[in-house]
């Protein structure tokens, strides 16, 4: 996408040939529209990357409407824009076609208010019990305000509150009202914002409850492991057996030198093969 600040039409708004014409947030762009060709690796990497992040995205709608509000005043970018842009630089993990959310890097507001130290997280029966450092720093505020996003990865969902408590309260409760959002995984981020919501704080990762589950090559990996397991405690049977009730003439037939061949290379790739139980 460019900036359309000259063009031989002047300033045109509409597709003319494979361009297309509009207006964002008062300035003139354009883009170009194609037939695209087969996509090359890089490609359908950075596709994956656009989707895991907007998919991890998409349900903190709210809490990001108010955490990067003002850093998006003025510019032709939006909150959403913002909050894509900033993590799919720095909170996706793996190669193509395995890449995911580091839950750890996200960032989900960036500000110069102060942030609470000691975090601290417990789960409880009915929610989530949150505290923190409630003393006041040089750049914070008794009635800064406490958001708190919990995403809920495999539901694609996300439990927000806004204005879950005031700094110096030093703790909180965060109610979650449906069964599985306690046995399910679950990734908790806070930022302070001022009273007036002209200040904000950058965010912080809180932590991890419940786990992650395993990824689809995760599981594969697994199940590789435990076929090529049970082929090689088959051939390990039979080669024991075998090389120790024989003859020396059957010992150098091809038949034995090709299972002595064949447990020898399945002993070697269990020792490297992923997917070995911990």
């Amino acid at each position: 996408m460019a900036k359309c600040t000259i063009s031989p039409y002047g300033h045109p708004s509409g597709k003319i040939g494979n361009i297309v014409y509009y207006m964002l947030k008062g300035q003139p762009v354009c883009r170009l529209v194609g037939t695209p060709g087969k996509p090359s690796v890089k490609q359908m990497a950075n596709r994956q990357a656009m989707s895991v992040v907007m998919q991890f995205i998409k349900p903190m709608t709210d809490f990001i409407n108010i955490s990067f509000k003002r850093e998006a005043e003025g510019s032709i970018r939006n909150p959403h824009n913002l909050a894509i842009s900033y993590n799919k630089k720095q909170a996706l993990t793996g190669e193509y076609p395995n890449i995911k959310v580091d839950y750890t890097k996200v960032i989900l507001s960036n500000g110069s208010l102060e942030m609470a130290k000691n975090l601290q997280l417990i789960k409880g029966k009915e929610g989530l019990n949150l505290s923190w450092d409630s003393s006041i720093g040089d750049n914070a505020a008794p009635d800064d305000s406490l958001m708190v996003l919990v995403s809920h990865p495999t539901r694609k969902k996300a439990s927000t509150y806004l204005n879950a408590a005031r700094r110096t309260d030093g703790s909180c409760f965060l109610p979650l009202d449906k069964e599985w959002m306690l046995q399910e995984q679950m990734e908790v981020y806070v930022c302070f914002k001022s009273a007036n919501e002209k200040l904000i704080s950058n965010s912080a990762y809180v932590g991890n409850l419940n786990g992650e589950p395993e990824s689809k090559s995760e599981i594969a990996e697994k199940e590789n492991y435990k076929a090529v397991k049970a082929r090689f405690d088959q051939v390990a049977a039979d080669y024991a057996k075998k090389s120790t009730g024989y003859t020396d003439g059957v010992l150098g037939s091809k038949a034995f030198r090709q299972l002595k061949k064949e447990y020898e290379v399945l002993k070697v790739k269990l020792a490297h093969l992923p997917g070995k139980p911990s």
